[in-house]
């Protein structure tokens, strides 16, 4: 039987993939306090008890405000911590899947980025993620470096529950309009990686596939238009009473942050659909099934 090690169990995409992961094999799913991502010795000591066949990372250290004020953490867990999970899978001969980000890119590009695009990262969340990057390709382990953006569910901290917390209290929502990317629902992540690994997954073997993907939903909007999704989803599926009677547009420029955003964090997923045969549906339909389950 297949064994899989997962890290960051309670993160929204890890609390996704520790149920979509299931009829792939045995799962040992580890949070901070079993496997402490800024700790290389715990990892070590984890993943050789576990001698796992597959190890899935979803494990990050993700406030990318925070970050520019926490840059050693961050690039412990986000830079040096791939690294070293790597390294242990080379040794074991174990595939690693791991998750990046649209940060790693500048956004001033005016089509989708493709794995193919030179990655100019504009915050320490995006230098970090993109330092593990480097580090996982370094190692030489077999892996998937799977890129995604916005990503949003009805657990832990995002965009999504931020929105519909404010839509209750606020009969004013001012916000960003141009930036422009695809909203990308935790569960979708999990399940397109759980359909990527049954495929390389055959015979009691891993298939030697190795390298990056972006893996995000289909389409695209702003921030803007996403709140207004948000919210009129919301209302449909179940009923929410919002404050807000006015979602205005603005500039980033209204609205700095101690963290740069890329403009344009667009990504092409042709490439997951050509050697994987499978792809994520618009952002649209993603968000109406979120929101339904919640009724």
């Amino acid at each position: 039987m297949t064994r899989i090690l997962l890290t960051g169990k309670n993160g929204q995409v890890g609390w996704e993939l520790r149920r979509s992961l299931m009829p792939l094999g045995e799962i040992v799913a580890t949070d901070r306090e079993e496997m402490d991502l800024a700790d290389p010795d715990a990892i070590r000591r984890m993943v050789r008890e576990v001698e796992p066949d597959i190890i899935v990372n979803p494990g990050a250290y993700t406030a990318v405000d925070q970050a520019e004020s926490e840059p050693e953490l961050a690039m412990k867990i986000n830079g040096e911590a791939p690294g070293v999970i790597a390294e242990e899978a080379k040794r074991l001969g174990a595939l690693l899947v791991h998750y990046s980000t649209d940060y790693v890119f500048d956004g001033r590009k005016d089509t989708p980025y493709t794995e193919e695009d030179a990655p100019n990262p504009l915050s320490v969340y995006g230098r970090t993620k993109l330092a593990g990057e480097e580090a996982i390709r370094a190692s030489g382990a077999r892996h998937l470096i799977l890129r995604t953006s916005w990503v949003y569910g009805m657990r832990g901290r995002n965009f999504l529950l931020t929105i519909l917390r404010l839509a209750r209290e606020r009969e004013e929502l001012r916000i960003v309009a141009d930036q422009f990317g695809a909203p990308t629902w935790s569960r979708m992540i999990a399940e397109v990686t759980s359909a990527v690994l049954a495929r390389m997954v055959g015979g009691g073997s891993v298939s030697a596939i190795s390298g990056t993907y972006h893996l995000t939903a289909s389409g695209s909007t702003s921030w803007h238009g996403f709140t207004e999704a948000v919210i009129e989803g919301a209302v449909r599926a179940w009923g929410l009473e919002p404050a807000t009677r006015r979602v205005l547009r603005i500039a980033t420029s209204d609205y700095p942050t101690p963290a740069a955003r890329p403009a344009n964090s667009r990504m092409s997923c042709a490439r997951l659909r050509r050697d994987f045969d499978v792809w994520l549906p618009d952002w649209s339909e993603c968000l109406q099934l979120c929101l339904a389950e919640r009724q």
